[in-house]
């Protein structure tokens, strides 16, 4: 991926984290872009300290300007775009409040969109491009409790596979990981009982690690993937099949 630039949303934690320290492993230059400026600092420190480029970018994926004021500076150079930025709020939907349901989509199926329609212009124009968007098995699934979420991870699927189809003829590929149970602080703070009933639904008998979606997402990213689009690739251990 030498030469190669990639924008990581949501890139101070978790996956946006772990995908933004294997995309600069293999050589791109990393744009990591969140709301937490401390953590992003923290980030490229450690992705320089370990001979890897990378700049941080306040990025807030619910606030067009913002996403207007990174591509202003940086819209030309992107090749790659990982859409990872996303939240819950988890509820019942007999009890969810409209608010809850706005502010999850808002995040992440708009987010991502208005992240995507921002910077494939440059893809589009140098007919090469990655797009990558964080889907979730749930989205193939479905999951109690979580519709806003899982609505905005089918619609990120739907997204991807449109997308995917508009920007073919320009060599632009677009397609999603899917991640299922991933080790992380959240799943972490379960107990025992939880961790037992979640993993008794997986076939392989374990939580996902973080750098096995980043290495999914890294190779979607890659050259060798150059005849995959509008693909959806389940990281989920054979919880959904």
């Amino acid at each position: 991926m030498t030469d190669r630039v990639a924008l990581v949303t949501g890139a101070s934690q978790g996956i946006g984290r772990a995908c933004a320290k294997a995309l600069a492993s293999r050589g791109a230059h990393v744009v990591a872009g969140a709301r937490q400026a401390d953590k992003l600092a923290a980030l490229v420190e450690e992705i320089r300290a370990d001979g890897g480029n990378a700049d941080a970018v306040q990025l807030d994926v619910q606030d067009q300007a913002s996403i207007d004021a990174v591509a202003a500076s940086h819209g030309k150079s992107i090749d790659i775009l990982v859409n990872n930025a996303g939240i819950t709020g988890d509820g019942l939907a007999m009890r969810m409040r409209d608010d809850d349901w706005q502010r999850v989509l808002d995040t992440n199926l708009t987010g991502s969109f208005r992240c995507a329609r921002a910077f494939m212009r440059n893809m589009v124009r140098k007919r090469w491009g990655r797009i990558v968007n964080v889907a979730s098995v749930v989205a193939l699934s479905g999951n109690p409790g979580q519709v806003n979420y899982v609505a905005s991870k089918a619609g990120i699927i739907g997204l991807t596979k449109s997308l995917a189809l508009e920007l073919a003829a320009r060599s632009v590929t677009v397609n999603a990981v899917a991640p299922g149970f991933v080790d992380t602080a959240m799943t972490g703070e379960l107990d025992e009982e939880a961790r037992a009933r979640i993993l008794s639904q997986v076939p392989l008998g374990r939580m996902g690690q973080l750098d096995e979606i980043a290495g999914a997402v890294c190779f979607l990213a890659s050259e060798e993937s150059g005849y995959i689009t509008g693909h959806v690739l389940n990281v989920s251990g054979g919880l959904y099949m």
